[in-house]
Formats: structure tokens, sequence, C-alpha cells
């Protein structure tokens, strides 16, 4: 039996979790983006099973997501008002 000594990488946490963050946050963008409620996204087992509470959190601060849902807020907003105004 032979052991082996592999040194851990220290920044390996904090690197992994801004590639997995990306990884959501597209994940994210591309099913808001197919015309899914964002809080069903956020439910998904992908989105659940990759991510802590902590981290869905922060993918609401995120300026691509921020943008994309405000965007879509708008869009509904416009179409409310011009379907009440006719």
């Amino acid at each position: 039996m032979r052991l082996s000594f592999r040194p851990k990488n220290l920044f390996a946490s904090l690197f992994g979790t801004k590639r997995r963050e990306q990884y959501l946050e597209r994940y994210v963008l591309r099913e808001h983006k197919r015309g899914r409620p964002l809080k069903e996204i956020l439910e998904d087992p992908y989105i659940r099973g990759w991510s802590t509470p902590y981290e869905r959190a922060r993918l609401l601060e995120r300026p691509r997501i921020v943008e994309a849902i405000g965007e879509h807020a708008v869009a509904d907003l416009r179409r409310t008002v011009a379907a009440s105004g006719s």
C-alpha cells in the first residue's frame, strides 16, 4: 500500500466558489430568458444542489442577474400599462 502526501491548495475553495457562481449565474440567466420565473429557477434541484442559501442570495446581487430581472419587470409593467390604457 502506498500513501502519498499532496498538499492542499489553500486558495482552491476561493476560486472554485467564483467559478461555481459563474455557472449558476449563467444557468439562472438562461432559464430566465426562456421565460421561467426567478422563484422557480432558484428552487431547481440543480441550483439547490450546487449552492448554499447564502450563495443563492449572492446570486441576486450579481449585476447581470439584477439587470435581466429588472428588464423583465419593466417590460411586464409596460405591457400592463399598455393593456389598461387601451
